[in-house]
């Protein structure tokens, strides 16, 4: 089975407070032009905490800090199975003074949550959308 990790990336300073961090894809395969929770494949024999840490270097030109994991959920894609996993991911830079350097998406912007789903997604972050929303609810609805 394929694996592939999801990073929930929550907004901390003043003007992303209470946001998400979403990407939209390049143009390009199946899911192309849509947004999605920044992220990727994990390859080989490698960790999700690797993955996210090589993914996020490669995608935005940043080091970041890898939490807890908040959600698991299952997918197929062309007729593979595959699971995704999500962690919440910490970010030093909220790309606002300092763009970050994308490499593989052509936009990013800070959502609130609730907002997500109104967004057009990528199907297999619409599946883990709920259970990464019960996370937020839990964790910071009184921050």
């Amino acid at each position: 089975m394929k694996s592939s990790v999801a990073c929930v990336i929550l907004g901390k300073t003043i003007e992303t407070r209470n946001k998400v961090l979403i990407a939209r894809r390049a143009q390009v395969g199946d899911m192309g032009g849509r947004w999605e929770l920044p992220g990727g494949k994990v390859d080989g024999n490698e960790s999700d905490r690797d993955a996210i840490v090589r993914e996020m270097l490669e995608e935005f030109g940043e080091n970041v800090l890898v939490g807890e994991r908040i959600a698991t959920t299952q997918f197929e894609h062309k007729g593979k199975a595959s699971e995704l996993r999500a962690y919440e991911v910490f970010f030093c830079n909220d790309g606002l003074e300092k763009p970050f350097a994308l490499t593989e998406h052509t936009e990013y912007k800070w959502v609130d949550f609730d907002n997500l789903p109104t967004e057009n997604f990528v199907d297999s972050d619409l599946k883990i959308l709920p259970e990464v929303k019960k996370y937020i609810e839990k964790n910071y609805e009184s921050s």
